[in-house]
């Protein structure tokens, strides 16, 4: 029998890694600031190389159909609430006290726990590397479905908004999370935040070191940023000659305040000729008040609801001012792309976000929350002075698309990642 010959192996020869498996978990499909930043983060981490996981509770959405194709979309499934509620139970017996009312109650129940079995059973069968969550119940959730897998898998999680903030009505579920928050976020293998104002109130407000939170910054002005900016808008208010546009971008919420936009939009308009558009989702209760509220300050000529908008980019490209009257935020990304249109803003000094964006009111007009005198001043300043275009473009560079997706792919890694952002 002829000899077998050696297998010879290069000395510098290294067996390849495998492609990293990550899952980012989103409540729904539905066009908010949360789940755009969300795919972006998917998206990014695919085109690196990953092997993505997009594990959705709801799968219908605006942004249903813009899902991108490297992505692997996973629908969960809803259990009854007796389901949810042992799956809870079994998860963390001891914790029961801690999630009673946050979670298993009729009052305080978490719009996404039905969905919590079938996640426990997603991270069984599928073992990803890393699973991503943001938002605070599926933050939760993502603790428990972890513990009832039994599985290794990273966990990182994500809060977008400033807790402590919202509307009054809403202060008993705040109230009511910080025990569950404080059980299962010190259990997460990295927290992160998407301000630095937003890690500190979490920090503050369930009582774990500020050190152990990092903030990581939204990979806002995306590679094809200029493309979708430049894109035509059919918009008569938009077209050259058309008297000047002050934009908002959101949903028509509490949290958004577009009320006192409106009444400072009307003392501008007092002074000189301005239109006022709103894009965003909104529902037909909101739309009757804010239509009211422009008839009773006599502008309803001049405003108008352009609803939800695939790309609102090119709007803000041709708006005159675009004007964030937030009470809270967590990270405003539409002030960095208004800024990276090189479109002025003036915003609301709200926590948390614009004045890390706007370097403490250096690169826009910072306002008090609700004040629609200081609103209407700032507007009327800054179109009668607007700051330099590219000034306003270098600044929203600063916050790096490749920097930002850099910045969270290390930490779902777990690797060593510094904040991302600018001073």
């Amino acid at each position: 029998m002829a000899a077998t010959a050696p297998i010879r192996v290069r000395p510098d020869w290294v067996e390849p890694r495998p492609a990293p498996h990550v899952a980012f978990l989103m409540g729904n499909l539905n066009g908010g600031g949360v789940q755009r930043m969300t795919m972006l983060l998917a998206g990014g981490l695919a085109a690196q190389g990953a092997r993505v996981d997009l594990v959705v509770c709801e799968t219908e959405g605006e942004l249903s159909e813009q899902v991108p194709v490297a992505l692997h979309m996973v629908g969960l499934e809803q259990s009854s609430w007796v389901a949810a509620r042992l799956a809870v139970l079994r998860a963390d017996p001891q914790g029961l006290a801690a999630f009673l009312r946050p979670l298993t109650t009729i009052k305080y129940a978490s719009p996404t726990l039905r969905y919590l079995p079938s996640l426990a059973h997603y991270l069984r069968r599928a073992r990803p590397d890393s699973l991503f969550s943001a938002t605070t119940y599926l933050n939760i959730e993502a603790v428990l479905a972890r513990r009832l897998a039994g599985v290794p898998t990273r966990l990182v999680i994500s809060d977008r908004s400033h807790f402590s903030s919202g509307k009054p009505r809403k202060a008993w579920r705040q109230r009511h999370l910080v025990a569950a928050m404080r059980r299962t976020y010190i259990q997460a293998d990295a927290i992160t935040a998407v301000s630095n104002g937003v890690a500190e109130d979490i920090a503050s407000s369930i009582g774990i070191a500020r050190e152990t939170i990092t903030t990581l910054y939204n990979p806002t002005i995306t590679p094809d940023f200029a493309t979708r900016a430049s894109e035509p808008v059919a918009h008569p208010w938009f077209a050259d000659g058309a008297p000047p546009v002050l934009l908002a971008v959101g949903r028509t919420t509490f949290q958004k305040d577009f009320s006192t936009l409106l009444r400072a939009f009307a003392r501008v308009r007092q002074d000189r000729p301005v239109r006022l558009a709103i894009i965003g989702e909104a529902n037909e209760k909101q739309t009757a008040r804010l239509r009211g509220l422009a008839a009773e300050l006599g502008v309803q000529e001049d405003f108008s609801l352009l609803g939800y908008q695939r790309n609102p980019l090119p709007y803000m490209t041709r708006a005159a001012v675009l004007v964030l009257s937030s009470r809270y935020e967590g990270f405003p990304n539409v002030l960095l792309e208004a800024m990276a249109c090189g479109t002025p803003v003036v915003s609301t000094d709200c926590p948390s976000g614009p004045s890390e964006i706007l370097d403490g009111g250096a690169y826009g007009a910072l306002v008090p929350v609700g004040d629609d005198v200081a609103l209407a001043a700032a507007i009327t300043a800054t179109m009668a002075n607007p700051p330099d275009r590219a000034r306003l473009q270098a600044r929203a560079a600063r916050f790096d698309y490749r920097t930002a997706i850099a910045g969270y792919a290390a930490v779902l890694l777990g690797e060593a990642a510094d904040q991302v952002g600018p001073a």
